[in-house]
């Protein structure tokens, strides 16, 4: 695990600027960190705005992000855009922005590490605290558990649905669109309709979830802040993690999507509490004769 240092940063690695204001975020001044935060939640509109709008967005003063601007290197912010926009068409184009196309075994395993690694610390200090104590509480009065995501976020759905069938509570997952708008077109009270997706602006899990706001379900998601999906959500997680999935594979965002998901089953479990046990334990034991015997033990 690289850690991020206190020294300068490398002015040359233009391509990774993203990703070592993402590192450098833990020693950055408050004013300074604000700065960073308003870029990496919208780059490409960093990029061009002047800097009295970006000192806004932030709510800092001007001279704060110029002083932002030369930690990293530039001459002062029209430099920092420059390289900035650089850095946005940067990376191996469909697979990561971490990476370059001359990286090596030696290099491109340790910045695809550095990143997921950089994103969970950044996604635990924003983690929203409440909105997580309430969506345990949801899943915990729930009937009934619908998991939805599309694309690779249908894959941690399927995750979701091996963690939570455990708590006694029927569980289950889909990803073809039509059966998701039947099933939330059929909700009833006590069932409990849980949305995964990273940009929150997917047209079809919009419109279902906008199919289950007419019934008397509960609407949870695990999205993007402001997005479609959280405006139509009785409770969302919001993440905002720094990952073009429009552009690059999804890699941080789903990792940070599965820890969450870890975060609500660990809560789940604590919320029933040590009458659960015996049943985890159950669960547990019925998988020990389809494994060989470790000769470790």
């Amino acid at each position: 695990m690289c850690l991020p240092n206190s020294g300068a940063p490398d002015v040359d690695s233009d391509a990774s600027l993203l990703s070592r204001i993402n590192a450098a975020l833990p020693d950055l001044k408050k004013s300074e960190a604000k700065v960073a935060y308003a870029i990496l939640e919208d780059p490409d509109t960093a990029t061009h705005s002047s800097i009295a709008t970006l000192a806004a967005a932030a709510g800092v003063s001007e001279p704060s992000v110029n002083r932002f601007c030369k930690r990293f290197g530039a001459t002062g912010f029209p430099d920092f855009k420059l390289r900035l926009a650089k850095s946005l068409v940067s990376g191996v184009r469909y697979m990561s922005s971490a990476v370059e196309m001359d990286d090596d075994i030696e290099t491109y395993p340790r910045k695809l590490f550095d990143n997921t690694i950089n994103a969970l610390v950044q996604s635990r200090d924003q983690l929203p605290a409440k909105a997580v104590g309430q969506a345990v509480d949801y899943l915990s009065q729930a009937k009934r558990i619908w998991f939805f995501g599309l694309g690779t976020s249908a894959a941690v759905a399927k995750d979701a649905e091996h963690k939570f069938f455990r708590f006694k509570v029927p569980v289950s997952t889909h990803e073809d669109p039509l059966m998701q708008r039947m099933l939330a077109a059929s909700a009833d009270a006590g069932d409990l309709f849980f949305f995964i997706s990273h940009t929150g602006r997917t047209k079809v899990l919009v419109e279902v979830a906008e199919l289950v706001r007419k019934t008397d379900a509960i609407i949870i998601s695990l999205t993007k802040a402001n997005s479609p999906l959280s405006a139509s959500s009785d409770c969302t997680i919001e993440l905002d993690v720094t990952e073009d999935t429009e552009e690059y594979l999804p890699m941080t965002s789903r990792i940070v999507q599965l820890v969450i998901l870890d975060i609500l089953a660990t809560g789940m479990t604590l919320k029933r509490g040590e009458s659960i046990l015996p049943h985890l334990a159950l669960i547990k034991r019925s998988l020990q004769d389809t494994r060989f015997p470790d000769e470790d033990t």
